[in-house]
């Protein structure tokens, strides 16, 4: 029999399930999901389970269950159907990848996320934003991991070239071949904390995890000698669980991560440049050429490094036309649904004359 409790079931879990119209039935952790199919951890062990044909055809696949999600299931033999999902504390997500502007969540109920980047070639101050201020804007504390410490950089140089977001994060220096080092980031893992991990490929994420369990959990590869990046040996989003404590989300090496934040406000924050924007001489001022803009007037003082302030009007460009083609593709399902209820009342009102 297994514990639900060491993957995070607790009493607020349990109300969130008896308010559920299906509260009798089993439920159980989505631990990792094969497109339609879903590994379940249930009080039995793992059960493999598909989706209701009420969730596959009445829901858009944005609202689909992810790794992470509780959900309550009927059992049929060896197989599960999962009938609901309980609500999330919170979920991940990122602008899917392509023209059209749409949201993929893909990780759900998380309590801290660990930023990895490798203190090499690899590491870039950009990307580091850019998992930043989604991480905040889903309601999860980040943690920036930095990998590799072994290869003998200048950390505090690295630190320094964070600037302001070096201050929005608890930083964790590593190497796999420090144990201490490796000590100090397990003691913040708290037992039923539900933890991910994501960064690029090639950072040392997989190697991170094995010695941070203490095992050979994760296959593990070479940087690639062709291109000189990293290999993805995550191959899907999963869940382990520490036999310290702790429940480990693992995710495939990203390589593009669209933002998918409902504002710019938090992007801002997150850069530090909230506070300059409230001493712009207008209120609506874009920061970009207006007179006694604070920002610009930062920039010229060198209180504002450039290289934020530029990474703040693309980031800024970007939540917009994601909030704006978003926006669109929710007014057409409001017309499509006015247009159905037109219909029905027409056809109700064919039939009463009749």
């Amino acid at each position: 029999m297994a514990n639900l409790c060491s993957y995070g079931w607790n009493n607020q879990w349990q109300q969130l399930k008896n308010d559920l119209s299906y509260n009798e039935l089993e439920h159980g952790r989505i631990i990792s999901t094969h497109k339609t199919r879903y590994d379940v951890a249930t009080t039995e062990g793992v059960l493999s389970c598909e989706l209701t044909g009420n969730i596959l055809y009445t829901k858009e696949p944005h609202e689909y269950p992810i790794t992470g999600d509780w959900v309550v299931f009927q059992r049929f033999g060896e197989l599960g159907i999962i009938i609901d999902i309980l609500p999330r504390t919170n979920a991940l997500s990122r602008k899917k990848s392509g023209t059209k502007a749409s949201v993929q969540h893909f990780a759900a109920n998380i309590h801290k996320a660990f930023i990895v980047q490798s203190c090499d070639a690899n590491f870039n101050v950009r990307r580091t934003e850019r998992f930043l201020i989604q991480i905040v804007d889903s309601g999860i504390i980040p943690i920036l991991i930095l990998t590799k410490a072994d290869l003998g950089i200048d950390i505090d140089k690295l630190k320094q070239s964070l600037g302001k977001i070096g201050e929005k994060t608890e930083i964790f220096v590593t190497s796999i071949y420090d144990i201490e080092s490796i000590d100090r980031l397990r003691k913040i893992i708290n037992p039923a904390e539900t933890f991910i991990f994501i960064g690029s490929s090639g950072v040392g994420k997989s190697s991170l995890i094995n010695r941070l369990c203490d095992h050979q959990l994760l296959e593990t590869s070479a940087i690639s000698t062709s291109t000189g990046k990293g290999k993805h040996t995550s191959t899907r989003r999963e869940i382990f669980l520490l036999e310290s404590g702790g429940v480990l989300l693992d995710t495939p090496g990203v390589r593009e991560f669209g933002l998918a934040v409902d504002s710019d406000d938090t992007i801002a924050e997150t850069l530090d440049i909230d506070q300059l924007m409230g001493k712009c001489k207008f209120h609506d001022c874009t920061h970009t050429s207006e007179p006694d803009c604070a920002v610009l007037n930062a920039i010229a003082s060198g209180d504002l490094d450039v290289g934020t302030y530029n990474s703040y009007l693309k980031l800024k460009r970007e939540a917009m036309h994601f909030n704006e083609t978003t926006y669109e593709r929710r007014e057409r399902e409001r017309q499509f649904h006015r247009m159905v209820k037109e219909v029905i009342r027409e056809k109700k009102s064919r039939d009463s004359s009749v």
